[in-house]
């Protein structure tokens, strides 16, 4: 059992709470699209720049801090990922990673293969396969979640398995639902037929604990934002396919992985603050390095855990609000919430709530193609409510005060 997560103490880390707007607090409700950073991260950002870096490789006291500064954030996300430093790519987003990744895969594609994709996921786990496909002819098959629930069961994805599938993209949770997918059976499924698994862990990142080597994923996708850093996207993969790969790079860039991954010079003052924010989830733990985050991590969930059941049982007698996505607070989703009210457009709800100073957010949320096949697209999407370990009780009960108040 894990201790219980001092949420007061916090909050007292993350200086954008202090946020009031009409004289109440703001309640950041809207995690899901990004969370906010604790001083820590602001800290190592700002003090990187007024300290002073120069770009790698001058071989002088301002170019040996940008070396130290890289290799140090390579550890924490290892140490985040429970993977290897040496298979830790940075770049722009989660999404610019992930068109990197696919071009340099499909090109050793042809014509009579094909890949499995999600109706579930975000449009960063889809788009940028179904393109190359489509340049290489290469066959797209899309494994659907269930209508009712939006779960994707492990054999909606493994049924459609074979020998010409080179490559399983499914997400580690749903960023509209909260729904929370079986990857390691999924995996495994892929392994065993030789395809290689591409994992978004984009929105798994504040809420489970992510283990590479438990999951078996050859390649793990997530953005620092989501987890109380600064924004820049962060990929895990096996060093062995890192190395093999032709990356689309310029020539004088490193031959090697991870660098021959990461086109140009990064932005030393934001790996300072990913490395800032890991240690932020690790001091919420108790212990050192990988088992100072598991314990911490344990102890967000939990308290998760605990906004999730509060809002459940507070939306469970307003019969004017559809909940989508998992009914239950469970292993199979997170504290993130999709809802519909009734004869409401989903923009109109989110700005009642943000005029009295709750932030949600409203629409698609780039699951495009699951907004598209529960019938929401044309009509807006759906509201999207996410709690993080730094929400508390009192903001779920004002959040339930708001949509209480839109009955007809």
């Amino acid at each position: 059992m894990s201790e219980v997560l001092d949420v007061e103490d916090v909050r007292s880390r993350f200086p954008a709470l202090e946020r009031t707007e009409q004289g109440r607090p703001v309640a950041y409700l809207d995690g899901p699209g990004g969370t906010q950073v604790p001083e820590t991260v602001i800290e190592a950002m700002a003090s990187t720049l007024r300290r002073g870096v120069s770009n790698l490789g001058g071989g002088f006291g301002a170019s040996d801090e940008a070396v130290r500064i890289t290799n140090e954030s390579r550890q924490a996300i290892a140490d985040l990922f429970n993977g290897d430093p040496t298979g830790v790519v940075f770049g722009q987003n989660m999404t610019s990673l992930t068109f990197a990744v696919s071009r340099a895969l499909a090109a050793t594609w042809s014509e009579g293969d094909s890949v499995v994709l999600t109706g579930l996921d975000h449009d960063a786990n889809f788009t940028p396969w179904q393109r190359v496909a489509a340049e290489r002819g290469i066959e797209v098959r899309v494994a659907e979640p269930d209508r009712e629930t939006g779960e994707l069961a492990p054999d909606a994805v493994t049924r459609l398995l074979d020998e010409t599938v080179r490559l399983v993209a499914v997400p580690f949770a749903s960023n509209a639902l909260g729904n929370v997918v079986d990857v390691a059976a999924i995996c495994a499924a892929a392994r065993e037929t030789g395809a290689i698994s591409y994992v978004d862990a984009v929105h798994a990142g504040p809420h489970r604990l992510i283990d590479v080597a438990a999951v078996g994923a050859d390649f793990v996708a997530a953005s620092s934002y989501k987890f109380f850093g600064p924004h820049i996207g962060v990929l895990h993969g096996l060093p062995e396919h890192l190395a093999t790969m032709d990356a689309y790079k310029v020539r004088p860039a490193p031959s090697d992985p991870p660098g021959k991954w990461e086109t140009g010079t990064q932005s030393f003052e934001s790996l300072a603050g990913v490395t800032a924010a890991v240690g932020h989830i690790a001091s919420l733990g108790t212990g050192e390095g990988r088992s100072a985050i598991e314990s911490g991590m344990a102890r967000i969930g939990d308290h998760e855990r605990e906004l999730g059941r509060r809002f459940l049982e507070g939306i469970a007698g307003m019969r004017h609000v559809r909940l989508y996505g998992v009914p239950e607070m469970n292993e199979h989703r997170v504290a993130t919430f999709a809802v519909a009210v009734d004869g409401m457009h989903p923009d109109h709800v989110a700005a009642v709530m943000a005029e009295r100073g709750v932030y949600v957010w409203s629409g698609h949320y780039y699951a495009v193609n699951l907004m598209d096949r529960l019938g929401l697209l044309d009509g807006g999407g759906l509201v999207r409510i996410g709690f993080v370990h730094y929400n508390t009780a009192e903001e779920v009960d004002r959040v339930l005060e708001v949509l209480g108040s839109l009955a007809g």
